[in-house]
């Protein structure tokens, strides 16, 4: 069955960040209830009017709340602003604190002012992420590592960590630029779609990732894809909520660097603008959106977000009951496919 997952969200300063803490225990409580079984987290860096919890020690304490069948994804950690040697000791750790239900997610970053608070060059990001990916698969799968790369140097070093799951947790790497989809049909286990994806670029993308895994010699089978998601009594309803309390939020994005999507047009043609991918509608509307692309495209599991920083604990949670009882039974009853057509169209 195609499994479904939540995508936690960032909460406003104006919550105290113990407030948040008790939150987000609710609302995975809410998910685990409700049949999701994939709790992921994202991460940012000096933030500002919003706050992330961070996702290593946030996934650690979680763990001890959900069921051991709930897989807990790092989506996505900023692995250019770390040293290798750290990120793959945290993350080790992380899968043995989590039982081996870690599945690893990272990505380049998009804000630059991140790179300048951590004094990493942001145009050495994406060799740096290379470089780390290469690293850190040595660093949990080898008894010693010698590594002479273009920014780590290593000689004859004993790790001390090695992750619970062999050879190492599945690494998801999500991305927006072509480039990056290619990275991680090099170097990583799946792609994980970002939701302001559209269905045919999703397709094209998988396409991509599939023949990469190919001539590596790789199995390509189901791939994680996020979606927005909004459910209401109409679409018309959907709509004006969903601008409600995301439309501030795509503002966000696009002011901090992620140019995805024209602020100009995300400012005077919301609906038409978010159209292409985000999921919103009545409960029929919605599940039938869904169907189509996880049974068209090769998906598992379908990550969405109910939950935007605009919305309080009991709006989520109310949120993630509806999606629960109207639309997680119809995904789940269908059987993820491995396959996409040859040329990635749909």
């Amino acid at each position: 069955m195609v499994q479904v997952g939540l995508l936690l969200s960032d909460s406003p300063r104006s919550v105290t960040p113990a407030q948040q803490f008790a939150d987000v225990r609710r609302i995975v409580e809410a998910a685990q209830r409700n049949g999701f079984t994939y709790i992921a987290i994202g991460q940012h860096f000096l933030y500002g009017d919003l706050r992330w919890l961070q996702p290593v020690p946030l996934l650690a304490r979680l763990a001890a709340d959900v069921d051991p069948h709930i897989r807990l994804v790092t989506q996505i950690m900023i692995a250019p602003l770390y040293h290798p040697v750290m990120l793959a000791e945290e993350i080790a750790t992380l899968d043995i604190v989590t039982e081996g239900r870690l599945i690893f997610g990272a990505g380049l970053g998009y804000r630059a002012e991140e790179f300048d608070y951590l004094g990493v060059p942001f145009k050495q990001r994406a060799g740096r992420f290379d470089e780390s990916l290469e690293l850190m698969k040595k660093l949990w799968t080898q008894e010693t590592v010698d590594h002479h790369g273009k920014y780590w140097q290593l000689d004859n070093v004993q790790p001390h960590i090695f992750p619970v799951q062999r050879p190492h947790p599945p690494i998801w790497i999500g991305a927006h630029a072509e480039a990056g989809v290619r990275r991680c049909g090099k170097y990583g286990d799946a792609y994980a779609c970002p939701p302001e994806t559209p269905k045919d670029e999703a397709a094209r993308r998988y396409a991509i990732v599939r023949d990469e895994f190919v001539a590596r010699g790789k199995e390509f089978g189901p791939q994680p894809l996020r979606r927005n998601c909004l459910i209401a009594d109409s679409r018309e309803e959907a709509m004006v909520e969903y601008a409600r309390v995301a439309q501030g939020r795509y503002l966000t994005y696009a002011a901090r660097g992620l140019d995805v999507m024209d602020a100009a047009e995300l400012q005077n043609e919301f609906e038409k603008v978010v159209s292409g991918h985000a999921v919103v509608g009545s409960p029929d509307e919605v599940v039938a959106q869904l169907t189509d692309l996880v049974s068209t495209l090769p998906v598992d599991p379908l990550l969405v977000r109910p939950q935007w920083p605009t919305m309080d604990c009991d709006e989520t949670i109310a949120a993630i009951n509806r999606f629960g009882k109207e639309v997680v039974p119809a995904i789940n009853a269908i059987t993820p496919r491995s396959d996409i057509p040859m040329d990635g169209g749909i």
